[in-house]
């Protein structure tokens, strides 16, 4: 009987030791990450896209040959501080729940008239696209710190958060997958990217507060429209349209679930 309880005694031991181990290592592996992305911080090829954003801004284009000073993105014509932090938001201009993107369409049609089609139909990192994307940069970095506050007064705001909820959970495709098979649950990793759960506020600017980022992996700036596009590609559905009721909706579902949580974009990604 002695013999058997040391026995245990042993194999108990030894059960905690090797479960210490693998915590260390887990902390470790965990701490390494975070000082790869600190070093990744440094020098964030991101600021290359805000000048650039900034100098659309301003700069008059298009057939109209004007500038977007007096682009209304939910707080005024050219009021941009802020703004990001806010969107997607109904506006009764076009009677629609716009992100920041969708909501750069309009004002490029409006006061620059340059054609919706030139951005929706085109290519990622080419064109109006492109400009688009560097004038989000821009935009959604003078909200950087800010805490995101998304509305949801208007029937449309709630209707959208429904719909983009409704959306996350959906599961299809060859994978059966969903943005929740990803996002729904704590603690989930793919190679040394964490996947944060997206139906609360995350924190630490990892999840919706996180997007504008420039993507190391392909020397690309994503704005938030590319990040949930992408998503829809890696689960084999068919990509949403830029600037779709699709990816809006999701975007209202994820801004309002970040209530609270600071932007921290442009951020650096993998």
């Amino acid at each position: 009987m002695q013999i058997r309880k040391l026995s245990l005694a042993v194999v108990a031991l030894g059960l905690m030791a090797s479960s210490g181990a693998v915590l260390a290592q887990e902390k470790t592996s965990i701490q390494a990450i975070e000082e790869y992305r600190e070093m990744l911080q440094d020098g964030n090829p991101a600021e290359l896209f805000e000048a650039k954003g900034e100098e659309l801004w301003k700069k008059p284009r298009g057939p109209k040959n004007a500038s977007l000073e007096k682009c209304d993105l939910g707080k005024g014509p050219g009021v941009v501080k802020g703004a990001f932090v806010e969107l997607p938001r109904h506006f009764k201009d076009t009677n629609k729940v716009q992100d920041l993107e969708s909501r750069l369409i309009t004002c490029m049609q409006t006061l620059q008239g340059i054609d919706p089609k030139e951005i929706i139909k085109g290519q990622w990192g080419r064109g109006e696209r492109a400009n688009t994307t560097a004038l989000a940069t821009w935009i959604a970095a003078q909200s950087k710190g800010m805490a995101f506050n998304l509305p949801q007064s208007h029937a449309q705001e709630r209707t959208m958060y429904e719909v983009g909820k409704r959306l996350f959970f959906q599961r299809g495709g060859p994978h059966d997958f969903a943005c929740a098979s990803c996002h729904g649950e704590e603690g989930k990793r793919i190679r040394l990217q964490d996947l944060p759960l997206l139906t609360k506020a995350p924190g630490d600017g990892v999840g919706f507060a996180a997007w504008p980022a420039y993507r190391v992996s392909n020397g690309q700036m994503w704005s938030m429209q590319h990040r949930l596009n992408d998503c829809y590609r890696q689960q084999r559905f068919p990509e949403p349209d830029f600037a779709s009721d699709v990816t809006v909706a999701l975007g209202v579902y994820l801004g309002v679930n970040a209530k609270g949580d600071k932007s921290a974009v442009p951020t650096i990604k993998r």
